[in-house]
């Protein structure tokens, strides 16, 4: 479930950052000239390994300096990196993928951070068993967590961050490491614990359902320079190249030049086969094609009738099938390769197979053209 927009204040930003730029062994690792995280919302860094995501999650939460002063401020306030900086820094929570708890047992753990800044005895009290109830872990308060599951310990590290009441939260890859019950039902606990207190996230991860379920935005960083930020449906269904649109991995990637131009309907040849859609790019243009494995049907080639809405209706064989879960990757010879992602029910009820003739069908409004970059 997506967060509601609607609390984020467009004026005042949680953290801006202007001019961020990070160097580590002398290579620059940042180089971000504008970026802004808003009150109440979760905004999600993605891109692939090396790309400095964790840098960045560093840098935004005053834990690693940046190259200049002042080119990051929390509330209007630009930081200052000397005595107070430490009181900056009680007012975020930092979870790493690794929960980094201490030897004990789990109540202790996550009253650790109230007892270092005084809080009285009873406040500690009344937090801690509130945030171990909120996340089921309350039988394990006496625990000793060298016993713990690795979901027990990713609970326990989110309690004990929870319990500090911070005015921002940052997580890098909160969930890795945790077979996929695990991790579902860990997913669905912090999305609702993110919907009721409505405090700024900003997290890493390599996940795009992460991202989707979580975020009200998704940056995508690829060596050091953001690419792309918006929300998960302006990411993942209009990437803005062929570089963010090959990494999200949610789509086809499919060469081709606009061959004819019709009142914003653009027939696109790829192999000698034409495509249409919608887009007023004029024809001799070489555009790169990005299509949702979702946004594609199947129907088998002996049934199928021509009676849908959508202009492209392409014959073409089952070539490979890939099953992910409870849904089938079906990847397909259309002239051109081209994958679609279906239920395993369909696949089943339709006897799909490889060597089996399909009509894949899309909509024209279900492309989105990139221009080709020479």
């Amino acid at each position: 479930m997506i967060r509601d927009n609607s609390a984020i204040s467009p004026v005042v930003a949680s953290i801006e950052a202007e001019n961020l730029s990070v160097v580590l062994g002398g290579h620059r690792i940042i180089d971000i000239p504008s970026f802004r995280v808003f009150p109440n919302e979760v905004l999600a860094i993605i891109g692939p390994n090396g790309s400095g995501k964790t840098t960045l999650l560093l840098a935004l939460a005053a834990l690693l300096k940046p190259e200049k002063d002042n080119c990051i401020s929390y509330w209007g306030q630009p930081v200052k990196y000397g005595s107070d900086i430490l009181r900056l820094r009680r007012q975020f929570a930092v979870l790493f993928q690794d929960p980094l708890l201490l030897s004990g047992n789990a109540w202790n753990n996550v009253t650790l951070g109230l007892r270092m800044r005084g809080v009285k005895k009873e406040e500690i009290n009344l937090r801690t068993k509130k945030w171990m109830e909120r996340f089921g872990i309350v039988g394990l308060a006496k625990r000793q967590v060298k016993t713990l599951s690795g979901g027990e310990a990713k609970r326990v590290s989110l309690a004990r961050a929870f319990v500090l009441q911070p005015e921002i939260l940052f997580l890098d890859e909160p969930f890795a490491a945790l077979d996929s019950p695990t991790r579902a039902a860990l997913l669905e606990d912090f999305e609702s614990v993110l919907r009721e207190t409505r405090v700024t996230t900003v997290m890493v991860t390599h996940e795009s359902n992460e991202a989707i379920v979580l975020a009200n935005r998704v940056a995508i960083l690829m060596k050091g320079r953001l690419r792309q930020v918006g929300t998960p449906k302006e990411v993942f269904s209009c990437p803005v190249d062929e570089e963010v649109a090959d990494f999200i991995e949610v789509g086809n990637i499919i060469h081709g030049i606009v061959v004819s131009q019709n009142a914003g309907l653009a027939s696109v040849a790829v192999n000698g086969i034409n495509i249409d859609v919608v887009s007023g790019l004029a024809p001799g243009t070489d555009v790169i094609m990005f299509l949702r494995h979702e946004d594609i049907t199947l129907s088998l080639l002996s049934e199928h009738v021509m009676q849908s809405s959508a202009r492209n209706q392409l014959p073409g064989k089952v070539v490979k099938v890939f099953p992910t879960g409870s849904q089938i990757r079906i990847t397909l010879d259309c002239g051109f390769p081209l994958v679609s992602i279906i239920t395993t029910r369909s696949y089943e009820e339709m006897g799909l197979a490889p060597g089996k003739d399909v009509i894949s069908t899309f909509k024209a409004t279900a492309v989105r053209l990139i221009i080709k970059t020479k």
